[in-house]
């Protein structure tokens, strides 16, 4: 398929490449990209991804929200609500689907992320940004609430005080001060981020990743779950990771002393 707002490249078959390509106007989201980044991580899978990068083109990963598109879209319908019906609704389809999405989702944030932007990069399983990238909650700045799942998502990486901060002062942060606040997994140079991206990429695609579908599965409901749910979903989830040719491998592997080879079956 080809797309317009979005690039989907394979790379060694088993890694996927989704890059938020509108770079003139900074990777903003508008409905055209939410309706082929839905399409780009479905073709991922259908083409055998077994691990997703996501990243963006030019100097930003992603500035939010299109606000020319929402103005638009404003004054063809004549009431300033037009975007925040089915358009943010499509928009949190996306982030619905990078979290149900049985595969990891790493986001490779290439420069600044604000707004849904940087929501949409804390939505994927693991961040790395490089050592220029900024992160920034913006939607304070024009009036807005935040959206694509920040409430939920920053309290449980910084804690209440600091998401507070962050949300209600949408002060800029530098990607050291993200990974020492606990937002993101790490900062590398600008010229090596998506070095390290496919690295960490290519070494998940190799596990059993139909047990890292169910770990992603397991901390989402954790969310929601008490301990001893928790434990009972874990239960549950163990006894099928343990009918799984991966486990029959890494334990054979394991006493042969050899690397395994996972297939995720």
């Amino acid at each position: 398929m080809s797309y317009e707002t979005i690039q989907l490249e394979m790379r060694d078959a088993a890694i996927a490449i989704i890059t938020l390509n509108r770079p003139t106007a900074l990777n903003a989201l508008t409905v055209a990209m939410g309706h082929e980044f839905r399409s780009a991580m479905n073709e991922a899978r259908e083409r055998g991804a077994r691990a997703i990068v996501l990243t963006g083109a030019g100097r930003a990963f992603c500035a939010g929200g299109d606000l020319r598109e929402m103005r638009e879209m404003a004054e063809k319908e004549g009431r300033l609500q037009a975007f925040f019906d089915e358009p943010l609704t499509l928009i949190h389809d996306c982030i619905r689907l990078i979290r149900e999405t049985p595969l990891p989702v790493i986001a490779a944030v290439n420069g600044i992320a604000t707004g849904g932007g940087c929501n949409f990069a804390l939505a994927c399983d693991l961040v790395l940004a490089a050592e220029s990238a900024q992160f920034n909650q913006a939607f304070i700045r024009i009036g807005l609430t935040p959206d694509c799942g920040g409430t939920f998502i920053l309290p449980r990486l910084v804690g209440w005080k600091r998401a507070t901060e962050l949300l209600m002062t949408g002060d800029m942060i530098d990607a050291r001060r993200a990974a020492e606040m606990g937002m993101i997994n790490a900062v590398v140079a600008d010229g090596e981020l998506m070095a390290e991206a496919l690295n960490l990429a290519s070494r998940l695609a190799s596990a059993p990743t139909a047990a890292l579908a169910r770990i992603k599965s397991l901390l989402e409901q954790s969310a929601t779950n008490d301990y001893s749910g928790q434990l009972d979903l874990e239960h549950r989830a163990q006894i099928e990771s343990g009918q799984t040719k991966d486990f029959s491998e890494g334990v054979a592997a394991f006493i042969e002393k050899r690397p395994p080879k996972f297939t995720g079956g």
